[in-house]
């Protein structure tokens, strides 16, 4: 899809001159690059602002005519209002035919739904990035570059190295940099629910145990239980309160036989 912004010189400049801009419904900007001088320049926001919601707009070569020219270009920048839905300002970069570019492209994950991380072992695909720098000429440059979820398992990921790129696209990447596009993991959530069964199904466990031991200490042992040939226990002996009952109705005794026999003297 070939996208054409058309644009025009800007003379004001400064802080003044860009606020007047857009209160016109203008957007301030700059074109750079090439073996050509930066010119200031001033685009109709509408236009540029249904552009700017479109992903392949900001992975793709743009046609800029500026006063009547047309000129090869890259979006490089974009400021964007801190609430309002306002562009205030954009940079675009001349690019070449025959020198390779640097820029950032989209990835597109597909097949999710095949892969044995979500299939078969419930787990959650994680998009680590949404995009990677590339190097490649104009005329190379893809929309996005898509990355196959359809062989990826829980506990193993995607790398950037490992993403099949077209003819004559690079990835820019320092060193022994491979990071991380794309990973499968159990959710935290289904982890927590296994950690509780455990701990519930460890807590009742015990709970039987704790249930069962005094029932066990309860049952008397068989060495405890009297046969029919041990002797039955000795009566106990008498309580001091048996004894004095006993001493009490004695001493009336004593006491009536000798009124007895005082009155029979």
């Amino acid at each position: 899809m070939a996208f054409e912004v058309v644009a025009q010189a800007r003379k004001g400049q400064g802080r003044g001159a860009s606020r007047r801009l857009r209160h016109s419904g203008k957007v301030p900007g700059i074109l750079y690059g090439g073996k050509k001088p930066a010119v200031n320049i001033e685009l109709d926001h509408n236009p540029l602002y249904h552009h700017l919601r479109n992903e392949k707009f900001h992975a793709s070569v743009l046609t800029l005519e500026l006063d009547g020219a047309k000129e090869q270009v890259l979006l490089r920048a974009v400021n964007m209002h801190p609430f309002k839905m306002e562009v205030q300002h954009v940079d675009f970069q001349r690019v070449s035919a025959d020198e390779k570019i640097h820029i950032k492209v989209p990835l597109h994950f597909v097949n999710a739904e095949k892969s044995p991380a979500i299939k078969e072992q419930g787990g959650l695909i994680t998009h680590v990035l949404s995009e990677i720098d590339v190097r490649c000429l104009p005329a190379d440059l893809p929309e996005f570059i898509e990355v196959d979820l359809s062989a990826l398992a829980i506990g193993h990921s995607i790398h950037v190295r490992a993403l099949p790129l077209p003819k004559g696209v690079e990835v820019s990447l320092g060193g022994n940099e491979n990071p991380t596009v794309a990973s499968a993991q159990i959710p935290k959530a289904a982890i927590a629910e296994e950690e509780e069964a455990a701990a519930a199904a460890a807590a009742a466990g015990v709970g039987v145990e704790g249930a069962l031991a005094p029932a066990a200490e309860a049952v008397p042992a068989a060495a405890d239980v009297p046969t029919l040939k041990q002797k039955a226990p000795e009566a106990a002996a008498p309580t001091a309160e048996e004894k004095g009952g006993k001493g009490a109705k004695g001493e009336k005794a004593d006491r009536g036989d000798r009124g007895d026999r005082g009155d029979k003297k």
